[in-house]
């Protein structure tokens, strides 16, 4: 089962999570504030975070990027905020996924369950012994690290992991349901969540949906990696 830190200032709501959580098998701590996280996870080692953005010295979101600066340990944002702009600005700033309340321990768990299959290796499965290379981009799976043009790149785990994917399929469109299955570890979910990522991605490799050169997405296909084209002689840049 999995280590849990519980970061709500609501009593109620913290009592009954770390409640439901530990008659579920799990090792559950929990704090009220920002800081009290920050400190917690500087010394403990958790598998997954649960965070509420309402806390009472500092803005949920604005911990996230503090805890992000520490740590990339899973983080499930709790919320009663359902605004989509505020969703796709949490899933920037790094978090993993977002349940809005009220939700049910239930729901919750699954969630945990998800997020927790994707950050380990599933059923022993060993990533590729070899470093991928795509052009001028190179992936290493053992190692969780990747260069472009001998640089390497500061990805997020789930970056990271999309890269991997489609680096180890050069060339091959990627429907969307396969990157959820397979990444993200979901049968369903909301494209908005691939297209975050792949926009950030994009970013690192130094691209854009409108002038791409590694990462090509088909509308309502799917996405595929692939290196650059050669610029025929005496065209534009």
């Amino acid at each position: 089962m999995a280590s849990v830190l519980v970061v709500e200032d609501d009593q109620f709501v913290r009592s009954a999570l770390i409640r439901q959580l530990t008659e579920a098998s799990h090792t559950v701590r929990s704090v009220g504030t920002a800081l009290e996280a920050l400190r917690e996870v500087a010394h403990f080692r958790f598998d997954v975070v649960i965070l509420d953005l309402g806390l009472p010295d500092l803005d949920g979101s604005e911990a996230l990027k503090m805890l992000r600066g520490i740590t990339d340990v899973p983080v499930i944002i709790a919320t009663a905020r359902d605004d989509e702009a505020e969703i796709v600005r949490l899933l920037h700033a790094g978090a993993d996924d977002y349940l809005v309340k009220p939700f049910s321990v239930d729901h919750l768990t699954a969630r945990m369950a998800a997020v927790l299959r994707r950050s380990r290796p599933a059923g022993g499965e060993q990533p590729p012994s070899r470093a991928l290379r795509v052009g001028g981009l190179t992936v290493d799976p053992l190692r969780r690290q990747a260069e472009l043009d001998g640089a390497p790149l500061d990805l997020t785990r789930r970056e990271f992991d999309l890269l991997a994917f489609l680096a180890g399929r050069p060339g091959v469109v990627v429907p969307r349901k396969e990157l959820l299955a397979e990444v993200w570890q979901q049968s369903y979910g909301d494209d908005q969540t691939i297209d975050v990522h792949l926009s950030w991605l994009r970013r690192k490799l130094g691209e854009t949906a409108a002038r791409p050169r590694y990462l090509h997405t088909l509308r309502g296909v799917g996405v595929k990696l692939e290196p650059p084209r050669e610029r025929e002689p005496g065209s534009q840049p």
